[in-house]
């Protein structure tokens, strides 16, 4: 058994959680009520990419549905039920099945869990400076620029 204490080594879901539950202005970062994220990759310093361990509480979803032009994304469920909505339709994914979204194709998505049960998904990007996101259903859009997401109105008027 790996030594918890080992700087290398991490109980996963003894992480902490993020202490900003969203990154969203408001009024969308009340709509990620029931999602919890427990920041792995930042426990261990890495610079390229980010994991997260996240949890959703039945109702709750992933982010608003989004497509990134420079970062790439992968999902993993562990346990639970996740319906994920993209743009080609909505597909039920089960512990095992996984999911990606390469940068730049447009396809806007999200996860959501309309199951009774808890969801538990690893999330994996990388840190692509300049990537900017587009929200389809929202008017929202986000530029990473200096290591920080910026939001705007999609006029370009800021949150």
């Amino acid at each position: 058994m790996a030594d918890h204490d080992d700087p290398e080594v991490l109980l996963a879901s003894a992480a902490p959680l993020r202490s900003q539950p969203s990154l969203y202005p408001e009024p969308f970062a009340s709509m990620m009520r029931g999602r919890s994220k427990r920041p792995l990759g930042d426990r261990f310093g890495l610079a390229n990419f980010g994991v997260n361990l996240t949890t959703l509480a039945p109702g709750a979803m992933s982010a608003l549905r989004h497509a990134h032009t420079r970062q790439d994304e992968f999902v993993y469920v562990l346990s639970g039920t996740a319906t994920l909505i993209s743009d080609s339709g909505r597909h039920v994914l089960g512990p095992g099945m996984c999911a990606g979204f390469r940068a730049g194709t447009g396809n806007a998505h999200q996860l959501r869990n309309e199951s009774s049960d808890e969801l538990v998904y690893l999330e994996v990007g990388d840190r692509s400076p300049g990537d900017e996101v587009s929200y389809p259903d929202d008017d929202l859009a986000a530029h990473y620029v200096d290591g920080r997401w910026r939001f705007s109105h999609k006029d370009g008027r800021p949150w």
